[in-house]
Order: structure tokens, then sequence, then C-alpha cells
């Protein structure tokens, strides 16, 4: 079987939805499902350079939209090359293009929102949803209504999906996602780690990974940390990841505010071993979101075996406590500040054995391998079946 993931871009800084591509690509080749990339990207992006698969680039693309008539001109071409299209995200010039040339036709398209119509936007931006209202009966909800099924990560984005717009008919399916099993040497990145930021060497840290933006709540997990860490002068914060709005001036100068320049420590985006590294070093993994996903940073952080601390804005949330693979809160600084409060208190057996869970919840619900398994099964079905 093959099939073509369209996306708007592979930018890594792009988040969650790129790396786990990434792992879905070469996961499915262990099932015999071969796949091609199309993004709008310009062919030269440097993030395109050496990836092992074939890849389309119809960029560069004007705008946020990202309109590209060669892309829809090629896809009337080539759409009998492939068994299946996979349109990856929402509000995008991708499956616009993909639904104008295979509705109706012989090869099946499928849609992963990855998180797009989760109701907290419209809470978040009422006037960008409004201008959504304005596109979505004739650009976006038609993509959805005619796709062979709508592909949802958990069962909290189906169901959170439903409330965003009141014009809604799909085919629905829970489809899971996950992340690439860590390979590597473990105590060889967790020494690439410490000796980019040797600073960090012998203390607990509490880490973050993804992008600083509002949406992953960065702001009040400073706060909480705050609150906490005084009676905990061993541990300290890890916040890594790129700065795509140029938030990092803003949050270096809060954590100025609490006198905590030498116990937070910003480390932009890591890649690789070091990337690795600093799941390996960490004591736990916490991500306060307003709202995330599936989020594929908490699947990684549970391949390591790092208990993960979340908000009940991340999807997962229910998964990850029933396996008790780490604790839940709101998303405010009390709920946070609580997060942190309760896992410093574990006695060390505590967070050992929670350890132990992280790992085993990787593995049983959110592995790459197990994920591929599940989806190379789908193409073959109705998903309205599911």
């Amino acid at each position: 079987m093959k099939i073509l993931h369209a996306i708007a871009t592979l930018d890594p800084r792009d988040g969650g939805p790129v790396s786990g591509l990434l792992g879905m690509i070469d996961a499915l080749r262990a099932y015999a499902v071969h796949s091609a990339v199309a993004v709008l990207d310009a062919p030269r992006a440097p993030w395109l350079v050496g990836v092992p698969f074939e890849v389309h680039a119809f960029g560069p693309a004007p705008g946020t939209y990202r309109r590209s008539p060669r892309f829809r001109r090629w896809l009337h071409d080539h759409a009998g090359d492939f068994d299946a299209v996979i349109v990856h995200g929402l509000w995008g010039y991708q499956g616009f293009a993909v639904w104008r040339e295979l509705r109706g036709g012989a090869t099946p398209y499928y849609v992963f929102p990855h998180g797009m119509l989760d109701p907290w936007f419209k809470r978040r931006h009422p006037l960008k949803h409004l201008k959504k209202w304005l596109y979505w009966p004739w650009g976006q909800y038609p993509v959805l209504r005619d796709a062979r099924g709508v592909l949802f990560t958990c069962e909290e984005e189906r169901r959170l999906a439903r409330q965003s717009f009141w014009l809604y008919r799909c085919r629905e399916a829970v489809a899971g996602f996950g992340a690439a099993p860590v390979t590597g040497d473990a105590s060889a990145q967790r020494e690439a780690f410490l000796k980019a930021f040797p600073a960090l060497a012998g203390r607990r840290l509490m880490l973050f990974v993804g992008r600083l933006h509002p949406k992953k709540a960065c702001d009040l997990l400073i706060d909480a940390f705050a609150d906490q860490c005084r009676n905990h002068a061993d541990v300290d914060l890890v916040l890594a990841g790129p700065d795509p709005i140029g938030w990092e001036a803003a949050l270096r100068a809060r954590v100025r505010g609490h006198g905590l320049e030498s116990r937070v420590c910003f480390t932009g985006l890591i890649e690789g071993d070091v990337k690795w590294g600093a799941y390996r070093a960490a004591d736990v993994f916490v991500l306060p979101s307003h709202q995330e996903n599936f989020g594929v940073v908490v699947a990684e952080a549970l391949a390591c075996g790092v208990p993960v601390l979340l908000s009940d804005k991340v999807n997962i949330w229910r998964e990850v406590l029933d396996d008790g693979a780490g604790m839940v809160a709101p998303d405010d600084v009390a709920g946070t500040s609580r997060l942190l409060r309760d896992w410093l208190a574990l006695p060390r057996e505590r967070r050992d054995s929670m350890r132990e869970r992280a790992a085993a919840s990787f593995t049983a619900r959110f592995g790459m391998p197990a994920f591929a398994a599940r989806f190379a099964a789908l193409l073959q079905q109705d998903p309205s079946t599911s």
C-alpha cells in the first residue's frame, strides 16, 4: 500500500504533528505501507534535506493559508498513484486542494485534525473563530464531510471536536497516535545534555518541552515553580523549546521578577541526543497546557520512563491517570502548583514506581509501533464502522 501525507510544513518548529508524522512514516513500513509526503514548503527548505522518504514540495506558498495551485495540479495528475491520502491539520490549503481533487473519486482521503477543532480556540480567540465561521461552510466543513474518515488521536479529542461548529457531520474514528521508541545509549544521551548545560548537573530537573507559547501555559508554570521551589533548593526548572512568537523575553522577565535566574534554564530548540538526554536527566515532565490534543512530548517522556504532570486540558490525561503514570490538575497556577508540590512530596519508592508505570503506559498505549498496527488495519476498513 502507498499513501500520500499532505501537510503544510515539515519544519520541526511546528511541533507535535510533524514529529509524530515522521515516526508514523517509519513505523508503517513494518506493515508494508510506504509513504510519500506533499508539503507547501520551499523545495530547498533545510528541514527537507536528507529526509528518508519521498517528498514533493510545492512552496514557497504565501501567508498562513499557503495556497499553491501547483500542488492541486500535481494532485490531479498523480492521486491515482496512491491507495489513500492523509490530510494532516485544518485551515490550510492542503486540505482544500485534496477535497477539490479527490471528493467522490477512486482514491479515498482521510483527515487528521490534530486538535484543531478543540473548542478552546473558540473561547480564547472569539474574533478568529468568527473568521473561521465565514470559511467553515464552504472551505473546511466539506473537507471533513466528504472524507472517508476523520481521525482523532483519542476519545477526548473526538468529544471536544463536536463542540466547535454546529454545522458538523463526518465519519469519525479514534485512530490514536504515538511516538517512536527511544533508541541510543541512555547514559550517553544524558551526558550530551549535561555537557550542553553543565549548570544542571546534579540537580533534580522539572522538564517542559514544547513551543514557548501562551497556549502551553509557560507563564503559570514559572509562577507555580516559584511558589514551590523555595523549600527544595536542589530542584531546577528547564524550559526546552523554540520561541516562535518572541515570548521568551517576557518569560525571562517573569523569572527575574521571582529572583529565580539561577533556577530556571531556557535551552531553546534542542534535538537529537541532547533532546533525549533532557528527558533522561529529568526527574519529572510538566505540561500545564490550556489546550493540548495528544501531546507527542508526553509520549516521548513516558517512553523514557519519566512520569508526567499534566493539566486536565491535555486530552490524554485520563489514560495517563488510569495507568498511574502521572498526576493531573486544572490548568491554572493553583492546579500546577499542586502538581509540583505533590510530586516533590512523594517518597523515592513512589517516584520509582511511577517511572515503571510510565514506561509501561508508553508501550501499551502510546508507542508508535502499536499505533502503526492499528492505523494500517484502519486503512483497510470503513472507519464509520469502528
